[in-house]
């Protein structure tokens, strides 16, 4: 009996010191982790993305004279008639990068189909001059409600009304929109499109009246 106990209590301490060991391999392989893969990855990947792409990494900010306007990859609200107008925005109160996402509603929705309605009949009153139908961008939001861009067509479709307000020959403003006009990704990705941002300080920059 002796004999067997000693085995037993040598049995469970070697159980106990092997538990001892998985435990304290998983928590140094824990740590290591967080460390690796929390801080250290992240500030390599963030070190190297400024050093080689400092424009993107910082937000793809837009400067003018010292002061930041906005940003490349984020839309804004334009309203003023001598501007250019963006998409509808369901993020947050409008173009609102930490709450992005669109209104969920399906096609057949009657709120998506009665706010489409509604937004149709403002824009078409907005742009009097404008000829052929509404542009679909301009009166529905995008799956994140920050897009910055518009299709050509709704730009055009507004170059009449800019044109009026800010007392520009038509064919002016409509060759800053074709100016603006970014191509498909190598030619296969993605639509045609006109970053509102760039194409509303190009206007500025013409030193009319809005």
């Amino acid at each position: 009996m002796k004999t067997g106990s000693r085995v037993d209590a040598r049995d469970r301490g070697e159980v106990r010191d092997s538990t001892l060991r998985h435990l304290g391999t998983a928590a140094l392989y824990t740590v290591v982790s967080v460390l690796a893969l929390g801080f250290v990855y992240p500030l390599v990947i963030w070190g190297i993305s400024t050093l080689v792409f400092h424009h993107q990494a910082e937000g793809s900010l837009v400067v003018d004279r010292g002061r930041i306007v906005g940003s490349e990859l984020v839309g804004q609200s334009f309203t003023k008639p001598g501007y250019f107008h963006g998409r509808p925005s369901a993020a947050g109160k409008g173009y609102d990068p930490t709450q992005t996402g669109g209104t969920n509603y399906g096609p057949t929705n009657k709120k998506l189909i009665d706010s489409t309605r509604a937004a149709i009949a403002a824009v078409k009153k907005e742009n009097p001059g404008a000829d052929g139908p509404v542009p679909m961008d301009l009166v529905t939001s995008s799956a994140s409600g920050i897009d910055p861009d518009i299709s050509p067509e709704a730009a055009y479709y507004q170059a009449p009304r800019v044109a009026k307000a800010r007392a520009m020959e038509l064919s002016r403003v409509r060759a800053l929109i074709a100016a603006h006009v970014t191509s498909r990704t190598l030619g296969v990705l993605g639509e045609p499109r006109v970053n509102v941002l760039a194409l509303n300080r190009a206007l500025d920059a013409q030193g009319v009246t809005r």
